[in-house]
């Protein structure tokens, strides 16, 4: 643990200080960002809004009850990717080890990068500033021997931090620190670790490691390992990571829906996104996932169909969630639906044999040429035609970025 150094880079407020930067007018002001739905909740809210009480995941209800004077942005994904992108590939300037961890933070591996800019505090501030001068945005850096602590690390000072751990002050800083600050522990195991009498991180890992193991299998070692604040992942380029094992998208409705014909259409268009980006990726899929969420927000179903064959055209992808949809009995009106593809393969593309076949997937081929130019469904099927806005306007958390479109 002591012969690395890692940095973790986290951006503060993304996509509201992506905003407020493109935005003259928004700057200093309480601004929220949010979906293109009616019924969306908060994705990002500035520092200005926070200081309110507005905080990710709330509803705009309640975001204008805690900040009147809030200011709501619809997002911009491709303004956000854009941006994403050319800020990783500075840090490639400084280390070819950077694992993109989501949208607005990274990992750097930085240990043999010391020779060439000296302390890691030195490659930060150089990090710190060009982001600065080149997009006006902030970001909060962690320094220390492992991606767990350099993540604790970087969350201690918001907004524009810089936090080091040095080995020798891992367990002093750590030690009672709440659970909760620990990435990988959720709401949910952090509710199952206070019933065990452990609050603090220290807590953790003085606990009996056996207990541990007993109560939670596998885990139980790797839960005692981080409470003394051990980790030995390495950090993972995007050119060594492990092939993408699934492809979804989900979308909350704009108003419940219980008409069939309603459902379809939603489906259809899950299914096209979907479709697209197996085909962007050269994979195919033998297994298509449903997943409904009722009206009450907490009841849901989820189905699954194997099939003969790998697919990844929209309109088969379409056909095998109507089948499933068909095995399931709507208990209310549907709220979210979300589509699936797994049991992934790669392979080459290739125009199929008969021409009828053949004529579909060149279809095919343009629309993609055409979505890809000039943005999601600008081709589509004439069903969606009538639809206001396509696309779940939700940045997936597997995002890499593979580059961003010209427009």
């Amino acid at each position: 643990m002591n012969d690395r150094i890692i940095l973790h880079l986290d951006m503060n407020a993304f996509f509201a200080s992506v905003e407020q930067q493109a935005n003259p007018a928004l700057r200093g002001k309480p601004i929220a960002v949010i979906g293109s739905s009616g019924r969306t909740v908060i994705t990002t809210a500035s520092y200005e809004a926070r200081k309110f009480g507005v905080k990710t995941g709330m509803a705009i209800w309640e975001a204008k009850r805690q900040c009147p004077q809030i200011i709501l942005v619809v997002g911009d994904n491709h303004k956000y990717t854009c941006t994403s992108t050319r800020i990783f590939s500075m840090m490639l300037d400084y280390t070819p080890l950077v694992e993109v961890f989501s949208i607005d933070e990274a990992f750097l591996d930085v240990t043999h990068s010391l020779k060439i800019f000296g302390a890691p505090e030195r490659i930060a501030y150089l990090l710190k500033a060009r982001i600065k001068q080149s997009f006006g945005l902030t970001c909060s850096v962690g320094i220390a021997p492992n991606k767990l602590l350099a993540k604790l690390a970087s969350d201690m000072k918001k907004p524009d931090g810089l936090t080091i751990i040095r080995p020798d002050e891992v367990s002093q800083i750590i030690d009672q620190l709440p659970i909760k600050d620990l990435c990988g522990i959720g709401s949910r195991m952090e509710r199952h670790l206070n019933l065990l009498g452990i609050r603090t991180i220290g807590d953790l890992g003085r606990f009996p490691v056996d207990i541990l193991k007993r109560k939670f299998g596998v885990t139980g070692q790797h839960l005692h390992d981080m409470g003394l604040g051990m980790d030995d992942s390495p950090v993972v380029p995007a050119s060594d990571q492990d092939k993408i094992k699934s492809i979804g998208h989900s979308m909350t409705l704009r108003r419940d829906v219980s008409l069939r014909q309603d459902i379809l259409k939603y489906l259809l268009q899950l299914s096209e996104m979907v479709g697209r980006r197996a085909r962007r990726y050269g994979v195919s899929g033998k297994t298509v996932h449903l997943y409904v969420r009722y009206a009450d927000f907490y009841s849901s179903i989820g189905k699954q169909q194997t099939l003969a064959n790998p697919i990844n055209q929209s309109d088969d992808i379409y056909k095998a969630a109507i089948d499933i949809l068909d095995t399931i009995e709507l208990q209310q009106p549907v709220r979210l639906l979300g589509i699936r593809l797994t049991s992934l393969k790669y392979q080459v593309a290739q125009l199929p044999l008969f021409p009828q076949e053949r004529r579909k997937a060149l279809m095919v081929n343009a629309m993609d040429a055409v979505n890809n130019r000039y943005g999601d469904f600008t081709v589509t099927f004439a069903s969606l035609m009538d639809t206001e806005k396509k696309g779940s306007h939700v940045i997936s958390p597997a995002w890499r970025p593979d580059g961003c479109q010209r427009r």
